[in-house]
């Protein structure tokens, strides 16, 4: 698919916005969801574009700065994969090739994301110089400066990647042998799965299984709408609530151990 001139500086727009998201995380643009969302919206491939970024989200829920421990990228991830998935033109047949491909994107991200922050620790000193200046002008200045380098980080691989094109994207994309492509669509969704894994092994704990039990199974039931299915889970989430303030020293005199069901019930 060839884009034009239009579609091509509103992705570049969005790409630059994901980058400084993943600094201000007030919109949450970088957020895999929304930023290729956000691309397929642009050009004109909404659907494909959502399910990638449904199943990066899955794979980012995971994904956290831990100290001096950062994250992979998952602006870059999921603005290159989005770009790379439209430019191949292969719609929802190419998502899984496109998700195998963001993982060593996200990590190659990483170096970007160290070269921005080493240029910032820079430039902190210069709004130190400022300050002492009293000059609030040229802090703001430094600090916006600061911000859009993030930007730039996502921005210009963004533009690299339109730059070259969706015919060598696309032959590339071909050229790749069936059992390259069937191996990157299996890959593709064993990393979502383990993505998912790691989430529930983060929150899962022994008063929240049964309800993650109701849902999976209420979710196979055809018949049930989103609304139902929101309905539902909006209904659970009172219930463990209305639990949540019988548990503990609420009931029986006994401590609160976090755990309200299992509170209840060990005082039942």
């Amino acid at each position: 698919m060839t884009l034009n001139a239009i579609q091509v500086v509103l992705v570049i727009l969005v790409s630059f916005l994901a980058g400084m998201e993943g600094i201000l995380d007030e919109f949450h643009f970088h957020q895999p969801v929304i930023a290729c969302t956000l691309i397929g919206l642009v050009t004109g491939n909404l659907v494909p574009c959502m399910i990638l970024g449904g199943s990066l989200q899955m794979i980012a829920l995971g994904w956290a700065n831990i100290g001096a421990a950062v994250a992979p990228d998952a602006a870059l991830a999921s603005v290159a994969s989005a770009i790379i998935l439209v430019l191949g033109g292969q719609g929802r047949a190419g998502v899984s090739s496109a998700i195998a491909i963001a993982i060593p994107l996200s990590v190659a991200g990483l170096l970007l994301t160290i070269i921005v922050r080493t240029i910032a620790t820079g430039v902190v000193h210069l709004m130190d110089a400022a300050a002492s200046r009293g000059s609030i002008r040229g802090v703001e200045g430094w600090h916006l400066f600061a911000v859009c380098l993030q930007g730039v980080r996502i921005a210009v691989p963004a533009a690299l990647i339109l730059a070259i094109g969706a015919g060598p994207v696309k032959g590339m994309l071909d050229a790749m042998p069936s059992w390259l492509t069937d191996g990157l669509s299996i890959g593709g969704g064993m990393v979502v799965a383990v993505g998912y894994a790691m989430v529930i092994n983060m929150i899962a704990t022994r008063e929240v299984w049964p309800f993650f039990a109701i849902g999976f199974v209420l979710a196979t039931i055809s018949q049930l709408t989103l609304i139902a299915l929101g309905a539902i889970g909006l209904s659970l989430a009172l219930i463990y609530l209305s639990l949540s303030q019988q548990g503990g020293s609420n009931n029986g005199g006994g401590s609160n151990t976090g755990d309200p069901v299992g509170d209840i019930i060990d005082h039942y």
